[in-house]
């Protein structure tokens, strides 16, 4: 491969939020006049989701991680507070606490097709993720990083679980946004898939087969973004505070840049079993970081940490070349002392209630 890396990689987050009502917890279907007191840049930066009770928020392509939190910091007490002058709080989970009242989509005709379309896995109870862009030069590179990174990202979505609460009950599911999505015919993990052209005959097969509606639904954990010169890894809960994401963000950019590296150099890239791929996600969104990982490459169960410890020395080179291993250790550290979000939310319900618990959460969402 001739591609040339430059030598650091540009980041960027999208991260989607839902609106509760304050006082009941319940879903507050008020995203347009959230959006509507945004000021610019801010407002060109946000958009509305798939529910009128969700809001996007996109940051700025960053080259420095801590940059991208400091934006994302600022963007979360600014919607947040436009959400709270519409009546609303911006709650940082992955799934819907309570049962949704408004399971309807936005009002706009895309989002209308699609609750057509896929009848009712459309509406089953709103989800919330985090989405990490890392820019990759050429499509031929991002499809080839997406298929080496098919064994790394479990890791990933079990320290970025933040869902295990749904329609008022713990699910036993670290990430229920997880298992509630793997529905959807256009999501899970990225196929093994060996070059562009591979890339677009599965596409077209799956938009022909009635499957995805057009190419816009390409869904995977990882796909080469249709809209950016990027790699976008989707595996990720929306993040409690926005440090966490800053985390995630940096070792997502520290394996795109170890992976894509590896293959402009031209060593080979591993073949892991479908099956186990989709078996070590399963795990992944069940036990999140409290138990124990299947590895794919090998096919054994380990310890969540020792999974991570092990990806981590393998990223450390690229960590240190964006300036992020500082960030990272101590974001580790944080993470090991006070739990993934998931690991959170349970230790606050031991003393809360639901409703209570939601609003600690949406008053730590700008952290």
């Amino acid at each position: 491969m001739t591609t040339v890396l430059p030598d650091r990689l540009t980041v960027g987050a999208e991260e989607e939020f839902l609106l509760l009502d304050p006082g009941s917890g319940g879903n507050a279907p008020v995203a347009e006049r959230v959006l509507a007191g945004l000021a610019e840049p801010l407002r060109r930066r946000s958009r509305r989701e798939f529910r009128p009770s969700m809001v996007e928020m996109v940051s700025d392509v960053c080259t420095e991680t801590a940059e991208l939190a400091e934006q994302l910091r600022a963007g979360r007490r600014a919607v947040a507070a436009a959400a709270l002058t519409a009546g609303a709080a911006l709650v940082p989970v992955g799934a819907t606490p309570l049962a949704e009242r408004f399971p309807e989509p936005a009002d706009d005709a895309r989002f209308r097709a699609i609750a057509a379309h896929y009848g009712p896995i459309a509406r089953d109870p709103s989800v919330c993720g985090c989405h990490v862009h890392v820019g990759v030069p050429g499509e031929e590179l991002a499809v080839e990083v997406c298929t080496r990174l098919r064994g790394m990202l479990p890791v990933i979505q079990a320290l970025a679980a933040n869902s295990p609460v749904c329609c008022g009950a713990d699910t036993g599911f670290a990430s229920w946004r997880s298992a509630q999505l793997e529905r959807w015919p256009s999501l899970g993990p990225w196929p093994h898939l060996r070059s562009v052209a591979d890339y677009r005959r599965t596409v077209a097969s799956l938009i022909f087969s009635g499957a995805m509606m057009d190419a816009t639904m390409v869904l995977w954990w990882a796909r080469p973004s249709a809209a950016f010169p990027t790699v976008e890894i989707r595996v990720a809960d929306v993040l409690p505070e926005a440090g966490d994401t800053a985390l995630i963000a940096a070792l997502v950019r520290g394996l795109v840049d170890t992976v894509a590296r590896d293959a402009v150099a031209g060593r080979p890239a591993p073949e892991l079993p479908d099956v186990l791929v989709r078996a070590a996600h399963w795990n992944a969104a069940r036990s999140g970081m409290d138990g124990q990982l299947l590895d794919p490459g090998t096919g054994t169960a380990r310890p969540a940490w020792d999974v991570l410890g092990d990806l981590l020395d393998r990223i450390t080179p690229a960590l240190r070349r964006h300036d992020d291993l500082d960030l990272v250790t101590a974001g580790l550290d944080r993470m090991r002392r006070d739990g993934t979000g998931a690991t959170r939310q349970r230790r606050m319900l031991e003393s809360m209630d639901l409703p209570r618990m939601l609003d600690r959460l949406a008053a730590s969402a700008g952290q």
